[in-house]
Formats: C-alpha cells, sequence, structure tokens
C-alpha cells in the first residue's frame, strides 16, 4: 500500500483523481448507527480504499463493517489518540473522518498526531461546547444571542429572575435538539431546568463523562427562519456543498427537525449572506479542515448561527445530497465518497451538488411507547418522486420523543424538478405511514431488588 499523505496545504495526491489505483487507508471515528457507518463503507469499496473504523460501539452496531474495527473511548481522549497511532506504525493512516458531535475532537487530535490535514483540537473542542461557540462567535462580532451559563445543580428560581423570556434552556455538548426547550415564563423555566438535570443525570450521558454536562445555557430566543448549510473547509477556506430550507417551524416548545429541502427557496443574495456568516464563524471557531455543518437562524437583523459542527450532516440525511464534477458529468457520487475523497486530498472544488431538487424527512417520534409495527411503507415508498422510505427504529424498540430522545423513526427521501415537489412528496409519503406504538410498562422490581 503506497502512503498517500498531504502534509502541507498545497500537497494533493493525484492518485485520487485517477480512481485511486494505489491502495489508501482513511480511519472513520464513528458513534453513529450502522446505516451511516455502512454508507462509508460501500463508498470506501467503490474507490478502492481501505476503511478503518475506530468506535467505542463495537459491541452495539450490528454491522459487517464493524467485523474489524478498532475499539477505543471517546471519553479517554488522550488513550484513543495512543491506541490509534500505535496501530498506524503498521498501518499507516491517509486521512481522517469524524461521523457525530462525540469523535470529531480524537479525530481532530489523531490528524495533528499523524501530520494530516484536519480540523485543530481546540477548534474542534469548542465547536463541540455551545458556549464555547456562543463564546468565540460573539468575541467575533457575529450575531448572537444572549446568554447564561449555569451550573447544574443551581437554582432556577434564582436564574429566571435574571432572565428575559422568551429563552431556550439547552445542554452545552448533546447533539441536535436533544435537551433543547423553549421557556416562555418563570414556570416554565424551572420545569425545563429540572427536566435536562435529569436528562443529564442519565446513564448513558454520565458515562460519557464530559464535563460539559455539569451545565446548562440559556439563550435568549431567536425568531425567524431556520436553514442548515452542508460544507467543507478546504485548509481554511470555505466550500458550500448545499444549504437546506427548514419548511416546517421551529418555535418550540421542543426543536425535534423533520424536512430538509434543498436548493434553498431564498434569494441569491440571501443564500451568499448565510454562506458568508457561517464561513466567518467557522473561522472564528478555527476550523480548518474537513466537513462541517451549520445551523442557523435568519430574521431581519441578519444571520444567526447556531452552530458549526466538525462533522457531516447526521444520521442518513446525507443520502439526500448527489454530487457531479462539470468535467465529467455522467458521474455522480455521494456525500460519503466526496468526503472520502476529500481527506485523501482532493480538491472539493471539483464536485457540484446535482441540479435535481432534493430532501429528506427525518420521521418524527409521536410518543414515548415500544415500537410493534409499521404500516404503509410499500404505499408511503409507491409516491411519485420519493426515492425510499428508510426505517431505522426496530420492532420493540422503546421510543422516546424530545427532548429527551437522541433518535428518528426512520428517513423519507426524495427527488424531483423543484422544492415544492419534493417538499410535497415527502409530506404525502409520510401520511401513509401507520406506526403501532404500545405504551411502555414499566418495570417493577422485587422486594429483593
Amino acid at each position: 500500500m503506497a502512503a498517500l499523505r498531504a502534509g502541507t496545504a498545497d500537497v494533493r495526491n493525484p492518485l485520487v483523481s485517477s480512481g485511486l489505483n494505489n491502495m489508501a487507508r482513511v480511519l472513520l471515528l464513528a458513534t453513529t448507527t450502522g446505516y451511516q457507518t455502512r454508507a462509508f463503507g460501500e463508498a470506501a469499496e467503490r474507490l478502492g480504499v481501505d476503511l478503518v473504523f475506530a468506535t467505542d460501539r463495537c459491541r452495539v452496531l450490528d454491522d459487517p463493517w464493524m467485523d474489524h474495527a478498532l475499539p477505543i473511548r471517546f471519553y479517554d481522549e488522550q488513550a484513543s489518540v495512543s491506541t490509534i497511532v500505535e496501530a498506524a506504525r503498521n498501518n499507516p493512516i491517509d486521512g481522517v473522518l469524524a461521523v457525530g458531535d462525540q469523535p470529531t475532537v480524537v479525530a481532530a487530535r489523531v490528524s495533528e498526531a499523524l501530520g494530516l490535514p484536519g480540523h485543530p483540537p481546540e477548534a474542534a473542542a469548542a465547536a463541540r461546547n455551545k458556549l464555547a461557540t456562543r463564546e468565540r462567535l460573539g468575541a467575533a462580532g457575529l450575531l448572537a444571542p444572549s446568554f447564561v451559563r449555569d451550573l447544574l445543580t443551581g437554582d432556577p428560581h434564582e436564574l429566571a429572575s435574571s432572565l428575559v423570556f422568551p429563552s431556550v434552556v439547552k445542554p452545552l455538548a448533546l447533539s441536535g435538539s436533544r435537551g433543547v426547550m423553549r421557556v416562555n415564563d418563570r414556570a416554565e423555566l424551572v420545569t425545563a431546568y429540572y427536566r435536562l438535570r435529569s436528562l443529564l443525570q442519565s446513564p448513558d450521558i454520565r458515562a460519557e463523562r464530559n464535563t460539559a454536562h455539569e451545565f446548562v445555557l440559556v439563550e435568549e430566543f431567536i425568531p425567524g427562519r431556520e436553514f442548515a448549510l452542508e460544507g467543507l473547509m478546504d485548509h481554511g477556506a470555505l466550500h458550500p456543498l448545499a444549504l437546506f430550507d427548514k419548511p416546517d417551524p421551529l418555535d418550540g416548545p421542543f426543536f425535534e427537525e423533520t424536512i430538509y429541502l434543498t436548493p434553498s427557496s431564498l434569494p441569491p443574495g440571501r443564500q451568499q449572506a448565510i454562506v458568508t456568516v457561517v464561513s466567518q464563524a467557522a473561522s472564528a471557531l478555527g476550523l480548518r479542515h474537513g466537513p462541517v455543518h451549520a445551523e442557523c437562524r435568519v430574521n431581519d437583523r441578519g444571520v444567526y448561527v447556531l452552530e458549526v459542527a466538525a462533522r457531516p450532516i447526521g444520521g442518513l440525511c446525507a443520502k439526500a445530497l448527489r454530487f457531479v464534477r462539470p468535467t465529467d458529468p455522467g458521474v455522480m457520487i455521494s456525500l460519503e465518497e466526496l468526503l472520502l475523497r476529500h481527506a485523501l486530498g482532493e480538491w472539493s472544488t471539483d464536485w457540484t451538488r446535482e441540479t435535481m431538487a432534493s430532501g429528506v424527512m427525518m420521521i418524527p417520534i409521536p410518543r414515548r411507547g415500544v415500537l410493534r409495527g409499521v404500516r404503509g411503507v410499500d404505499e408511503a415508498r409507491a409516491v411519485p418522486g420519493i426515492v425510499d422510505v428508510r426505517m431505522t427504529a426496530k420492532t420493540d424498540q422503546v421510543l422516546v420523543p424530545l427532548p429527551e430522545g437522541a433518535s428518528y423513526l426512520g428517513f423519507v427521501f426524495a427527488r424531483g424538478d423543484s422544492r415544492d415537489v419534493v417538499e410535497r412528496a415527502l409530506r404525502s409519503s409520510h401520511a401513509r405511514l401507520q406506526f403501532v406504538i404500545d405504551p411502555e410498562v414499566p418495570v417493577l422490581q422485587s422486594r429483593h431488588g
């Protein structure tokens, strides 16, 4: 295997552009479900790339791609980096990618240790922490909500006296909208505060051993429409890949995302404004090389960047994106393949998103309970414009909606001639799905435990 290292900003790997005829090795750090890791594995097979997984879920992921995964613990960053660097002595790594928020700092530290391009570790850490993000964006002069940080063991009644409502209660380091709640008065603030405290003290979150979970962030609520930008940082320059509209209002009390649509319906000037501000935000955080996923709110005052994550879009949402190269329009690749190529040194600007409109619906969990089955999947797939309906929740799985939950029932994908056509197809498909959910039966303990 040839070592295809790109140790400086100007060095590019010509083997990627010529079809990766020599085997290259990419390390993928992941805590996510098997569906997303499988997509990377399939993309690596198409490219002829040796993909190595590092994860803390080797015994959890029921996926053949995980058969030879490198077991690490993301909460123990130093040990994880040492394990990976030691393994790389005999099996050199040519590129590094992270999927999910938790692995981003380890991925950055591995890239730094191996002399590979990537996001600086301190930038990845700041992007993963909502408080650090607020502080850095504010220091850069970007629009930002007012905020306060408080110990999770503090007195919410005392905190409430210093707030302006409506506000948003947030954890510092959970992904997506988990634990995020809008509060409109003091009573709602107190309720949300205790609810977040209970969530952050749950066993799965305590297992992360993250000191950020000892705090709560309360921000001013920012009205407006919400957008997501998928992009790649290329040695400090942002290359936007797709701008997604979120057509459903995200005004609370929880902030469950449902539909992403691209291309955006915004006028070109306002789209460019989002790209410009996200680029400034990424620079303020110190992000430099690799995937980024940004969430923004836009209103009459301008663009508010809510976060810029140092990783690609989550779940199966990447399936909504395909890319072409103007010099070879007959070839179309997935986001996973584009990320692998970029990790190995190919210019991301060689590729642009396809011209056809596309979108994804993250199927929300309607209520807590035990999933017994899903009806109407074939009918949902038969809706014109629908590309696929993928159920990721398993039969007999306990479903937990936001703000405590951390997953969706599944995903619906559509393509069409226009954004409106795609949105109608997604909503029509979702309307054909029926979910059989039984109440969750509490587990009773005996007197003897």
